[in-house]
């Protein structure tokens, strides 16, 4: 019996649908989730079954930008969390621009918020956390004043169609951002989720305040350490305690300007000139820090650059430091200005990291400020900042010897505070 060519491609029609269906479909969903989008990433996330996925947003308002962080978490069986994918935008100025204009800072809000519409289904708007953390630029405003800028943040996030609640929008504290970035790194490292415990330590220099987090195995060096440096948490089933501190003050911009003589946020006796055995002899250079203009020159020459440099960096850290028991036998890594002066002196490819040793440090802030002299470094206060990391190092704890991980990545995946935020912040509430 001849079959009509209508059924025929009809009968083609409902094959073609039925294999993309049940057979097709599953294979490509299957290779979506096993190549995850990582920064960037522009893949549509509607294309996805949405109920496999859970989302949120951080915004990172940092002193010089403001950056958001959309993170898309596979959710597995055991309740634990995968990233699938990270979107990330940033703009400048800093939140802390917008002082004597608050209003101003609205619209930079609404851009970034934009993006995360763009990025997040619409069907999860409504339960997908919101969240700001401001750090180093508004907690150097006076209170009034950063409380006016987050009070208009809240009426932008009251006005979003994402899940905003009344501990969205703060300022926070350094030795918070210490554990998200632990949190953080140790997600990316696979130390949350592995049952042997073993977890990395996570070292910040950043320009205010320097942070050391690990998770001492010693309850001796627990019960010794001061009782606002151990701190417990839950997350992924597991307690969590840790060692954490975070330093204000110690930070390499108002480290260096102590080193200089100077005092945060204020000229010296009326005076913006500063004068270092840590600067090439004779020399003057202008700098800028915390929106005081200052001039610095070098003393005259003859004195012994390292030794005088050296002598100074010990004064401005004396006893401000804590020593950490067994640190020197965790394994850590280190970011920002660690990273930033390792590629500096050569150590390390600015985008591929690696590692570096302590020592390395103390040998390179030899070679600088002992050749000062006669070359003057591209940086003029490359004497100084190595300097002062190296004798910062070993007030922690660390010996010559202690080898550092040195990464801006891991997995494609940024190594900020904002992810080890997230998860903190969505583990906190996942009773609510």
């Amino acid at each position: 019996m001849k079959i009509p060519k209508l059924a025929i491609l009809f009968i083609l029609v409902v094959g073609t649908v039925a294999y993309l269906t049940y057979i097709r479909r599953p294979q490509i969903l299957k290779e979506t989730i096993s190549k995850p989008q990582y920064p960037h990433s522009r893949t549509d996330p509607t294309n996805l079954s949405t109920d496999r996925f859970q989302y949120g947003i951080m915004i990172d308002a940092g002193s010089t930008g403001t950056r958001i962080h959309i993170f898309q978490f596979l959710l597995e069986e055991n309740a634990t969390h995968k990233l699938a994918r990270e979107t990330f935008r940033a703009i400048k100025p800093g939140l802390s621009a917008y002082v004597d204009d608050p209003e101003k800072c609205t619209d930079g809000i609404q851009e970034l918020l934009e993006v995360a519409q763009e990025s997040v289904p619409s069907s999860q708007w409504n339960i997908t956390p919101l969240v700001l953390k401001a750090t180093a630029g508004l907690r150097l405003l006076p209170g009034e004043k950063a409380q006016q800028l987050l009070d208009k943040v809240r009426e932008v996030f009251d006005e979003s169609p994402f899940l905003s609640r009344h501990d969205s929008v703060s300022i926070m504290e350094g030795t918070e951002e210490g554990i998200s970035a632990w949190i953080t790194i140790n997600f990316l490292t696979g130390g949350l989720q592995g049952g042997d415990g073993a977890t990395v330590g996570m070292l910040d220099l950043g320009g205010g305040s320097t942070q050391i987090t690990f998770s001492p195995q010693d309850e001796k060096s627990i019960q010794t350490s001061p009782i606002d440096y151990i701190t417990s948490f839950q997350m992924f089933n597991r307690t969590h305690t840790l060692y954490s501190h975070s330093y204000l003050g110690l930070g390499l911009m108002s480290a260096r300007l102590a080193v200089l003589g100077g005092v945060e946020g204020q000229p010296l006796e009326g005076s913006t000139e500063l004068v270092s055995p840590c600067l090439a002899p004779d020399s003057t250079e202008h700098w800028e820090h915390a929106e005081v203009d200052y001039t610095v020159k070098g003393q005259k020459a003859g004195e012994p650059i390292y030794e005088s440099c050296y002598s100074k960096v010990e004064k401005a850290l004396y006893k401000k430091v804590q020593k950490a028991e067994e640190a020197e036998d965790a394994h850590f890594y280190a970011f920002s200005y660690y990273y930033d002066r390792a590629v500096d002196i050569g150590a390390i490819a600015e985008k591929d990291g690696g590692t570096i040793k302590v020592n390395d440090y103390i040998e390179a802030a030899k070679k600088v400020c002992n050749s000062i002299a006669e070359t003057p470094p591209t940086h003029p206060f490359l004497c100084l900042d190595l300097t002062y990391i190296s004798v910062l190092l070993q007030e922690l704890g660390f010996p010559k010897d202690k080898e550092l991980k040195l990464a801006k990545k891991i997995n494609n995946v940024e190594t900020s505070w904002a992810l080890g935020a997230t998860f903190h912040y969505m583990e906190l509430h996942s009773r609510d």
